[in-house]
């Protein structure tokens, strides 16, 4: 089992429901961390070491930022936790070119960005003989659409399936690219959704048992995380 000790980790979208019990088990673990959110005072709130970057993901040249601010702090990186995201809700036809825009760029084209930006810095790792891994929190409903959630589901499949092909290409690299697609998690993401109104959901895992999972993944050396997976 790989240990967590020591190694360079950014934490994108660290505030959030389940970036931030991720990032303390993963400080708890010896971690050194880069905690990424928008709003520097909630980053500072979470009284979590670490270098914090306040940021907007949104925009195309916060990913090399990001990297260059954890390279700066700890010498390279050892891994990633994009944990960073959007929901909208609505009829297909009822989502503006806006929304959608803004939902594609946080939920699939982010993450992307971050993961181009970090490469060198990960493949310094794997050829020091480190475990350099990138995690992307997605959702069920890329294994399983649903209506309503059209968009949302399409922005999470397309995130997956680039997971897919890239951690083919990650591998013989020696780095791990882990998707994991967690059912309905009570984050409270559904109450501040993009567009429309969250349907009737049951209720959902709990965030820290879903973060748990994720860091036993990280340290199991896991290279993927399907839904059932979290069961």
């Amino acid at each position: 089992m790989p240990s967590l000790a020591d190694t360079s980790v950014v934490i994108v979208g660290a505030t959030g429901g389940l970036g931030a019990p991720i990032a303390r088990r993963l400080a708890a673990a010896g971690a050194r961390l880069t905690l990424v959110a928008r709003d520097e005072d909630r980053l500072r709130s979470l009284g979590i070491d670490g270098r914090l970057v306040a940021v907007d993901v949104r925009k195309a040249a916060s990913a090399a930022g990001i990297a260059s601010a954890a390279r700066d702090a700890y010498g390279g990186i050892d891994g990633i936790v994009n944990a960073a995201g959007a929901v909208a809700f609505g009829p297909l036809d009822e989502l503006s070119d806006e929304v959608l825009i803004e939902l594609f760029t946080l939920d699939t084209l982010a993450p992307i960005r971050m993961l181009r930006a970090a490469l060198p810095s990960l493949r310094e790792s794997a050829a020091a003989g480190r475990d350099p891994f990138v995690v992307h929190v997605s959702a069920v409903v890329a294994e399983q659409p649903l209506p309503g959630m059209a968009a949302y589901s399409a922005a999470k499949a397309a995130l997956m399936a680039y997971d897919a092909a890239a951690a083919r290409e990650l591998r013989r690299e020696g780095i791990r690219l882990i998707d994991a697609r967690p059912p309905h998690t009570e984050t409270g993401l559904a109450t501040r959704p993009l567009a429309g109104q969250a349907p009737r959901l049951a209720e959902g895992l709990s965030p820290d048992a879903v973060a748990q999972r994720i860091v036993d993944a990280i340290a199991n050396g896991d290279k993927d995380l399907p839904s059932t997976s979290f069961a």
